[in-house]
């Protein structure tokens, strides 16, 4: 079902899309799929091989705001190529579902390195430190800014179909990217937690500031009213890596499911 990301060189690369072109996303709409105590689990898998682990969280609201949280750690055996712990904290609006901040607090190879951006419209300020070095910058974007953990919710709420296009600005490793692509006809999603029809959302992230950086991303999302994210599939500095859901928890779902074994007449 997941693929690697085809080879960058095997066809010219389309130009990314002007300020003009990355319009402003839809409204998002209600109910939210997801909710306060929301727990999703994946393996990463990189080079062929499992690399670790990552979660994605949804924190109890905090002075007005939705906290929802990513966490990756790498294994013993991906250490060797990298050492990886660390999470990053998105505070959404409960009225958008775009963040009003962004913090990040990681180790990577016994360095500690942490993000704290402030968002503005149309502009991000960063205040960062890297071992014992530290600096601030102010990140503008277009339309729509978002960071590397809420986006992952806010698609989850967009009025998303085969054939639409999508087009936004994220934060992500001190820099604004620009993200755009569309939506594939529904797959039909195979994995251990369960059967699902997909969305797919297929595209591309470049850096603005170098347009030369860029990378493929995938997305599976559930074509239900949880629209979990089951897969990502991305590329990084040194190669492919794969993200797959391999547990969930939902306290709706389990309030859900005590309702309907309450109600069964013997």
């Amino acid at each position: 079902m997941l693929h690697a990301a085809p080879d960058a060189g095997a066809a010219a690369a389309p130009s990314m899309p002007s300020d003009a072109e990355c319009k402003a996303l839809p409204a998002w709409k209600a109910p939210l799929a997801f909710g306060p105590g929301e727990r999703l689990e994946y393996d990463l898998d990189a080079l062929g091989a499992k690399a670790g682990h990552m979660t994605l969280s949804v924190k109890p609201v905090k002075d007005g705001q939705v906290p929802v949280e990513i966490a990756i750690e790498t294994n013993t055996f991906f250490s060797k190529v990298r050492r990886v712990k660390g999470a990053g904290t998105s505070y959404l609006s409960p009225k958008t579902l775009k963040p009003a901040r962004y913090f990040e607090d990681a180790t990577e190879n016994e360095v500690r390195r942490t993000a704290d951006v402030t968002f503005y419209p149309h502009l991000a300020h960063l205040v960062a430190t890297v071992g014992d070095r530290s600096g601030e910058a102010d990140l503008p974007f277009s339309a729509d800014g978002l960071d590397v953990a809420g986006a992952i919710y806010l698609m989850r709420q967009l009025p998303l179909k085969p054939g639409s296009s999508i087009c936004f600005d994220i934060y992500g490793i001190r820099r604004i990217w620009r993200v755009w692509g569309t939506v594939e006809p529904r797959e039909h999603v195979s994995l251990p937690v369960g059967e699902f029809e997909a969305l797919h959302l297929a595209g591309q992230a470049v850096r603005i500031d170098q347009p030369q950086l860029r990378r493929e991303v995938h997305i599976w999302l559930s074509d239900d009213s949880r629209k979990l994210p089951l897969a990502a599939l991305g590329s990084i500095d040194i190669g492919t890596i794969r993200a797959t859901l391999s547990a969930f928890t939902r306290p709706g779902d389990r309030a859900a499911a005590a309702e309907n074994k309450a109600n069964i007449k013997w």
